[in-house]
């Protein structure tokens, strides 16, 4: 049997908090119904799903590079660290990584990218929502350290209300200070 791992990440767009990612190997032998991109799901089905991919998959790892590592390095590089990470964090080791998107973090098994593969390989749809739950899971502990935010109702997004409470309460220690309007204020 040929173990396929898929992977994503969460967290890409926000103005603040991690980049999250997931690598998923699921077991034929214990299917998970209802698997789909994150982003199609609602928040209770998402950690409904998680809590079955966990529980029946053969490997997962969930993984993350911190927003000194977005900052130090960029949002591209510091995604496919996350993912390198959550791969080599693996239980068993994969045949083959299939990736969501374009890029690919350099692992010691062949890789694939795979464009909407969130939408279309399973082990990818299950990274998907590990790396969502995951990280809407740590914004929901930020916004209680960091309470002037509203981190668990944006997520760290820049929604139009995280950008006013920004401009209020200034940069905190885990926004991006690399990102265009976090920037913009600190040169303020």
């Amino acid at each position: 049997m040929k173990l396929i791992c898929g992977v994503d990440e969460a967290g890409r767009g926000p103005l603040a908090g991690a980049v999250y990612a997931a690598a998923v190997i699921l077991d034929p032998a214990k299917p998970v119904a209802g698997i789909a991109d994150s982003k199609t799901l609602s928040e209770k089905k998402r950690d409904t799903l998680a809590h079955a991919i966990k529980q029946n998959a053969l490997a997962w790892c969930i993984a993350f590079a911190s927003v000194e590592e977005i900052d130090r390095l960029n949002i591209l590089q510091a995604t496919l660290l996350a993912m390198k990470r959550a791969v080599e964090g693996l239980q068993h080791a994969p045949d083959e990584v299939l990736v969501d998107g374009l890029h690919c973090p350099k692992v010691a098994y062949p890789t694939q990218a795979v464009v909407k593969g969130d939408s279309k390989v399973p082990e990818i749809g299950a990274a998907s929502i590990l790396a969502k739950t995951a990280r809407d899971e740590e914004m929901q502990r930020l916004a209680r350290e960091y309470p002037h935010y509203a981190f668990a109702k944006h997520k760290g997004y820049p929604t139009a209300e995280h950008l006013a409470l920004l401009e209020l309460h200034g940069v905190s220690a885990i926004h991006r200070r690399s990102y265009a309007p976090v920037k913009k204020l600190l040169l303020r």
